[in-house]
């Protein structure tokens, strides 16, 4: 466990710059403490008097006192928790053994608390990647979690899904992430007391079925018809409409875009866009395992892609990605306004030249780096 000892190494207590000096940041709200004034107030002994009878007095000592006091503290601060995650921090310090100033190692479910997923769900750039790492956990990561992170986890998908329901962008991603989710949770659950699930089985019932009623209502959901007067996407002349298509890295993509108009149904039938496609993601090695030939004899590149996409993984695209500093070995967002007007490089980096230790991390390297 984590040394959270008086020694000057100690991990345990939270500093914040100000302009007087550095301060420490205590965990509690400044209503906390004052209730807690307020509770150290009370006076050491309670005296209860019973009406009908003078002797049957309680006396509480101090230490009943102070463990009430406690218990309360403790209570409001749960009531007041509500948030999806305890920590906004922009980096953390992945260590992976103890030394003589760090004990313990950072775990999956620690990184996955600390960093700001939450935040990073609000931007375009980082929301496909927050929902795929979010999707391997699901498939094999949900039991190495701690119960605070397992919570977490689920409050982010929460609001994942009302920010799908609200915008409705990227309804495909969501649907795949929840069943994929659901499968998990069901083999769990039939095989509880084999395996390892924190919390309570009826916690976990509960946000299986939470999960069916977010399936349903994707299921649902209704897109709306935006009224535009102006430039449509069919007004476009067909080589700027054919190099969109070309644009696109994932074939369900195209395939969405093409329902739209006759037109576009057209274009994203034509086999030079597949065989593109096939050419980006795939080996030519590949290509010879899985040949798939039309009723004309031709190569038909559109079966290949989803025939090659089940045995081999495609190339990810991620607007924006967490990074890791290979010199300080801390995983980070990269505020790339930042960087550009300051020169930040996202974390404390003591290296002569930062952008050269940086590596972007993907969604399965997130996970493989909490592997022991």
């Amino acid at each position: 466990m984590p040394f959270l000892g008086q020694d000057w190494r100690s991990p345990g207590w939270r500093w914040i710059k100000t302009e007087d000096g550095w301060k420490r940041c205590d965990s509690f709200s400044p209503e906390l403490e004052d209730e807690s004034s307020q509770l150290n107030n009370i006076s050491h002994t309670v005296i209860l008097a019973d009406d009908d009878d003078d002797d049957d007095e309680e006396i509480y000592r101090t230490e009943d006192c102070e463990f009430a006091a406690k218990k309360r503290k403790k209570d409001h601060f749960r009531n007041k928790s509500k948030s999806q995650c305890f920590y906004r921090e922009k980096w953390i310090y992945v260590h992976k053994e103890s030394t003589r100033e760090r004990h313990g190692y950072c775990t999956l479910g620690e990184a996955f608390n600390r960093l700001d997923f939450s935040s990073a769900i609000q931007d375009i750039r980082r929301f496909n990647y927050v929902v795929k790492l979010l999707q391997l956990i699901a498939k094999s990561q949900l039991t190495s979690l701690s119960g605070a992170a397992q919570k977490n986890y689920f409050n982010i998908l929460d609001k994942i899904v009302r920010k799908v329901l609200e915008d409705q962008h990227n309804p495909r991603l969501i649907k795949d992430l929840l069943q994929d989710l659901s499968s998990t949770l069901c083999i769990l659950i039939r095989g509880v007391g084999k395996s390892v699930l924190v919390g309570n089985i009826n916690i976990w019932i509960c946000r299986l079925e939470t999960i069916l009623t977010w399936e349903q209502q994707l299921k649902n959901l209704q897109m709306n018809k935006q009224v535009n007067n102006g430039l449509t996407l069919s007004d476009l002349p067909l080589h700027m409409l054919n190099n969109i298509l070309y644009r696109f890295s994932d074939g369900w993509d195209i395939i969405t875009l093409g329902q739209v108009t006759p037109t576009l149904y057209m274009l994203s039938e034509d086999r030079q866009l597949w065989k593109k496609l096939c050419q980006y993601h795939f080996a030519e090695k590949q290509f010879c395992r899985h040949l798939i030939l039309s009723e004309k004899g031709h190569i038909d590149w559109k079966l290949m892609y989803f025939a090659l996409q089940k045995c081999y993984p495609i190339k990810e695209q991620y607007g924006d990605t967490l990074h890791f500093c290979r010199h300080c070995s801390i995983l980070f967002w990269k505020d790339y306004h930042l960087a550009l007007l300051f020169k930040d490089t996202g974390h404390p980096c003591t290296a002569n030249d930062p952008d050269t230790c940086f590596m972007p991390v993907s969604p399965q390297h997130f996970i493989d780096l909490f592997k022991f």
